[in-house]
């Protein structure tokens, strides 16, 4: 004798596979929480790949913390060891950054022009802050006397080379162009001429795309700040704690310090990311509820097809509850089956997302996942285990939900009723 109650026994008697039409319905049923399962897992994957690989580009790049004032930061040094004796900061460097006007210098042809950002840096500072000196793929990360690292996707739109020579037109000369048009010269002074050190690739198409870094030395010349800085880039030992630091700092620093996390500076894109996310999460779950009325249909379609044994277990003494369990249980190793495979089939969509993309741009041509719109060069993915419990839990959930109904109606059922043209 079975130890399982009658209700759960008679529940999985009644979905053995049969060649009939119900059989068909339960596997359809079973195929449509599978696959709805498995989109869910494979797009909000994806979204959180893009958040998680987003946050490290840019973090990689700038810093945790920005400090500025609203003035050139003149007296930059004892703040800067100020910020460095806080104990959750791991290194601060000084920087200049605006955009300048920068002309090729080709052999032949015509020169390019580009109005990229310009990052004074110091080299042995800006190790320990960002990737940027790591990330050299061409050439060396040598910024001394008038060396200049340029961006691989700038790089490539201006043809440069390491080696090749980058005339640079700054606010410096455009200030002095203004003062000798007063003077009722109209020369134009010469822009200072750079060599193309080294070629960097950060990772994320828009850094490699839109600057150029140069030594701090030559940033301050070309702004005309003689001594100051724009401001300290802060790394610290726990980015999630940038809010809390910043706290600190600010007390630190006085209130003419304008303190800024690398949450607020990039908080449109990631917050953007996040919003999209929690809307694909509420939107793809619709796919879940129309796969649990193919449940529904399915149990409904039992209830009609076993309404005479309904009768006869309400004659043989079963209660409203215990024929409400039969039919309800079939719906579990519906939802339990589904849910198994739907997650299955996700994470193994997810672990070869990439070669798929591959495959699918060889076959028609199409760059399905372009860097410029993105700004990265490959499908991220990232499995959270939260996001699998609200994932597989929420749609296991709407299946058990889906057979609520029907089992509701079962347990309705009179004996007279049931059997009343037996």
């Amino acid at each position: 004798m079975s130890k399982l109650p009658f209700e759960l026994l008679l529940a999985l008697r009644y979905l053995r596979p049969k060649r009939t039409f119900v059989s068909v319905i339960t596997v359809i049923s079973i195929v449509g929480v599978t696959l709805g399962v498995a989109v869910l897992i494979v797009v909000i994957s994806v979204m959180s790949g893009f958040d998680r690989q987003m946050r490290d580009k840019i973090l990689g790049f700038n810093a945790h913390l920005r400090v500025q004032e609203e003035a050139p930061m003149r007296d930059w040094e004892p703040l800067m060891r100020i910020v460095a004796a806080d104990p959750e900061v791991k290194a601060v460097t000084p920087y200049v950054i605006g955009r300048v006007m920068v002309q090729t210098e080709p052999d032949q042809g015509n020169p390019l022009w580009e109005t990229p950002y310009l990052r004074g840096i110091v080299p042995r500072l800006e190790t320990n802050v960002t990737v940027l000196m790591s990330s050299v793929v061409e050439g060396t990360s040598d910024v001394s006397g008038k060396g200049l690292l340029v961006g691989i996707h700038l790089a490539e739109r201006l043809g440069l080379r390491v080696g090749d020579h980058l005339a640079i037109y700054s606010p410096r000369d455009f200030q002095e162009w203004r003062e000798s048009r007063k003077r009722g010269q109209e020369e134009m002074p010469l822009p200072k001429d750079y060599e193309v050190k080294g070629i960097f690739d950060v990772g994320y198409w828009e850094f490699n795309s839109e600057f150029i870094v140069c030594s701090l030395a030559n940033a301050q010349d070309m702004y005309l700040l003689e001594d100051a800085v724009h401001g300290l880039l802060v790394m610290l030992h726990d980015p999630f704690r940038a809010d809390k630091v910043r706290l600190r700092l600010h007390k630190a620093l006085g209130d003419g310090a304008e303190i800024r996390t690398w949450a607020e500076d990039s908080s449109s894109l990631l917050g953007a990311v996040m919003v999209e996310k929690n809307l694909m999460i509420f939107i793809l779950f619709f796919i879940l509820i129309v796969a649990a009325f193919g449940i529904a249909s399915v149990l409904i379609t039992f209830v009609v097809q076993k309404t005479r044994e309904v009768g006869m277990l309400k004659a043989l003494g079963a209660t409203n509850l215990q024929i409400m369990c039969v039919f309800f249980c079939q719906s579990v190793p519906i939802g339990l089956i589904g849910v198994s495979a739907g997650y299955l089939l996700g994470v193994l969509a997810v672990s070869y997302r990439n070669e798929f993309l591959h495959l699918l741009r060889r076959a028609t041509g199409l760059e399905l996942f372009p860097a410029s719109i993105y700004n990265l060069y490959e499908l991220p993915a990232l499995v959270l285990p939260g996001d699998m419990i609200v994932i597989c839990g929420g749609s296991l959930l709407i299946c058990l939900l889906a057979g609520v109904l029907p089992a509701w109606n079962a347990g309705r059922l009179r004996p007279v009723e049931a059997l009343r043209y037996e």
